[in-house]
């Protein structure tokens, strides 16, 4: 097994093991369309194994991020369908990654909508809003009665992707999002069947990707945990109990037939992702995380060691559209510039060169 050898995950046939992390870059505009600069964008990328498409809200109080994708409205999904239709046309394959943003939210992001989250616990910090830097507010916590809507609004999204032409979903329940905040038991202090247990806050995530999995069909769903990754206050620090819960989370998914599980974990060599990866029984998606910009060598390594069945990276597919060629011809790559990460045009966007040569 190689990094450039086929792989196939579920429905989705890979030419190679190389799959584009989600990556916010807020550049879809105040209502949330995908347009030509975002079309270009993924087209650019389209010879790595998989493209997981930045997170895309399933509804508007779930939107996180001033210019942030949707896949709720009809010129947001024809928006999304001219992407898929240019990553296809290149060669490619694109998943939507659906996402709730749940407590990482404002209202002056949401256009005025409560913020929702398992409890009523704020993060500590800042939102980035359309007027700039604002305390993240408390925010209300989700009634019992609510949940099933929140099912809906995956599915509906996992629905439109569908009909966009994608070619399938990734649910994020990873980086202290809603459904992360649901696993957390710093921020899922609930007293009901949704809260407490290990298996009772794995409940609403399992509940999700099952609805997702009977609506598009299992083999196009794949989903994204970052276990102690403790990053936006979703923190986990009691290795007993990450077990429990993401044992109980994969355990709960595990007979689906999912076509991949993805984690985000900085030591995919250590006992809690080699569990989960033999407790799952499917392909596994792995990303060491944000501490430092995945290398050709350790994406190599990490297959070679056998640790993954494919390699998510981040940052350097930012920087190199035709990353695959670069990492396959072993040639020099366009290092990445975090200031232009997020903002609204083509610049660290579009612009970075392929190899002229």
């Amino acid at each position: 097994m190689s990094l450039f050898t086929p792989l196939n995950l579920g429905a989705l046939e890979l030419p190679n093991r190389m799959v584009m992390a989600p990556l916010t870059r807020m550049r879809s505009g105040v209502d949330g369309i995908p347009g030509a600069l975002n079309i270009e964008h993924y087209r650019q990328r389209a010879t790595l194994g998989l493209i997981v498409s930045e997170g895309v809200y399933p509804d508007k109080a779930g939107q996180g991020f001033p210019g942030q994708p949707g896949l709720v409205t009809t010129e947001q999904i024809a928006g999304w369908a001219k992407v898929a239709d240019a990553v296809h046309a290149s060669g490619g394959r694109i998943v939507a990654q659906v996402m709730h943003a749940g407590r990482v939210s404002h209202p002056e992001i949401t256009g005025g909508l409560q913020i929702v989250a398992p409890s009523a616990i704020a993060i500590q910090g800042e939102s980035h809003t359309y007027k700039g830097k604002l305390p993240y507010p408390v925010p209300r916590a989700l009634t019992i009665e609510e949940l099933p809507g929140i099912v809906d609004g995956f599915v509906q999204a996992s629905r439109n992707a569908v009909a966009a032409g994608l070619d399938g979903v990734e649910i994020h329940s990873a980086n202290g999002y809603l459904l992360h905040e649901f696993l957390s038991p710093a921020a899922n202090q609930r007293d009901d069947i949704y809260g407490g247990s290990a298996e009772n806050r794995a409940r609403l995530v399992i509940e999700v990707v099952t609805a997702v999995a009977a609506a598009i069909g299992a083999d196009r769903v794949g989903i994204r945990i970052s276990p102690q990754h403790n990053i936006q206050d979703a923190l986990e620090t009691d290795d007993a109990d990450v077990l429990a819960t993401y044992g109980a989370l994969v355990d709960g998914l595990a007979p689906l037939g999912l076509a991949y599980l993805s984690v985000l974990n900085r030591d995919p060599a250590g006992e809690l992702v080699r569990t989960l990866r033999t407790r799952f029984g499917g392909p596994l998606l792995v990303n060491t995380g944000f501490s430092a910009v995945t290398t050709r060598e350790e994406a190599i390594a990490l297959l070679d060691d056998g640790l993954g069945d494919g390699v998510v990276v981040g940052r350097a597919v930012i920087a190199n559209p035709d990353l695959v060629r670069r990492w396959l011809e072993n040639l020099p790559v366009n290092e990445p510039n975090p200031a232009t990460f997020y903002g609204p045009d083509a610049v660290g966007y579009t612009d970075y060169p392929a190899y002229a040569h």
